[in-house]
């Protein structure tokens, strides 16, 4: 007889607890705090999906914006209660899938596009991450901020074997962004990219992916970060974001001409203004970080047309983009730079988000 759905569900040996502790958020004002909510208990599994017992999750700037509501206009609006998070990486627990190659036990990813129709054209053309039914982690759905996540195996990520699994996270949403902002952009190995926002999150990973592809990189932060980003990222040159030449400096550091693509992974519509203004002849901006709702690339008509610009934005990545920069850190070609805390400090960590001191990426403890 063949295998039905109905009884299809596999379970872990462990018991699965009827309650766990989430990082929940009412408003912007009253911030993120743990609180007791209901785990998706495995009989209410629907077919092709599962539970994960998640042991990290990132930090990412879009959960901090979210809860900020910074993105309260359009398509930003967020649900509340809202429980953010879209870089959650834990164990498999239970799954409702007899199709699914994955199986309790495994090591699994839960990264920012939770679901896709995986039948519409953008999917089919290899974009699922703009699927018009695509549910978001931590947006349209609840979020990895929470120790029991439910997940829909078509989007689940493998995490490769041996893997650091707090490093693993980070590059959930972050790292596969930048990678294929870098993938996406016209700049190739031995060329010039600049990093705006190079010492957060995303920049701290663009700068070593950019690396890795054989980039010379011009990290652009505050003066703070200068030796985080020159001698632990290994970024060839730093420009203060706050020196009023700092265009001029840009370009002179490029061969006198400009980058041949800026990765924009700051959270600031400053960083944003001068965009096009260092880029060389057919360079491009890459749109990656998101500032609040209404900021601005101004682009010079005659200037781009001129000088052959492009400006893209960029959302994410693809299943297989995902493996592909997870594989590069599993190498051990990127070291993702991580400060794991407790799961109570997020709210502490966007704190820090606002006031631009972090360096690298949060990474909470699930079970700490």
């Amino acid at each position: 007889m063949a295998n039905s759905f109905s009884s299809s569900l596999a379970i872990g040996p462990d018991p699965i607890p009827r309650e766990q502790l989430a990082a929940v958020s009412h408003s912007a004002s009253t911030g993120t705090v743990l609180e007791t909510i209901p785990v998706v208990q495995p009989s209410d599994l629907k077919p092709g999906e599962a539970l994960v017992k998640l042991i990290y999750s990132g930090v990412c700037g879009s959960s901090y914006h979210q809860a900020s509501d910074h993105w309260a206009e359009g398509k930003g609006r967020v649900p509340r209660p809202l429980i953010a998070g879209d870089e959650g990486v834990g164990t498999l627990v239970a799954i409702n899938d007899p199709t699914s190659r994955f199986k309790i036990g495994d090591t699994v990813g839960i990264k920012f596009v939770a679901a896709t129709c995986n039948q519409c054209t953008l999917c089919l053309a290899g974009l699922e991450m703009v699927c018009p039914q695509a549910k978001y982690t931590g947006r349209s759905v609840n979020g990895t901020f929470q120790q029991y996540s439910l997940a829909w195996t078509s989007q689940l990520t493998p995490i490769p074997p041996n893997m650091n699994l707090a490093q693993a996270a980070p590059i959930l949403c972050a790292g596969v962004t930048v990678w294929r902002a870098l993938k996406d952009s016209t700049a190739s190995a031995g060329d010039w990219v600049a990093v705006p926002g190079a010492g957060g999150g995303l920049g701290s990973l663009a700068v070593q992916y950019a690396k890795y592809l054989g980039m010379r990189v011009i990290a652009v932060d505050s003066k703070a970060k200068d030796t985080f980003c020159t001698d632990e990222l290994g970024a060839d040159a730093f420009v203060d974001y706050a020196a009023v030449d700092y265009v001029q400096q840009i370009k002179k550091i490029a061969d006198g001409v400009g980058v041949q693509a800026t990765i924009l992974c700051s959270n600031e519509p400053t960083s944003y203004v001068n965009a096009t203004d260092y880029l060389r002849p057919t360079g491009s901006a890459m749109i990656v970080g998101l500032p609040p709702t209404g900021s601005h690339v101004p682009v010079d008509c005659r200037n781009a047309v001129l000088g052959m610009h492009t400006v893209r934005g960029c959302f994410v990545g693809t299943r297989g983009d995902v493996i592909d920069a997870l594989d590069v850190v599993a190498r051990g070609k990127v070291v993702p730079k991580v400060t794991v805390k407790p799961f109570s400090a997020i709210q502490e960590t966007y704190d820090c988000m606002a006031a631009g001191t972090l360096c690298g990426r949060v990474v909470v403890d699930m079970w700490e």
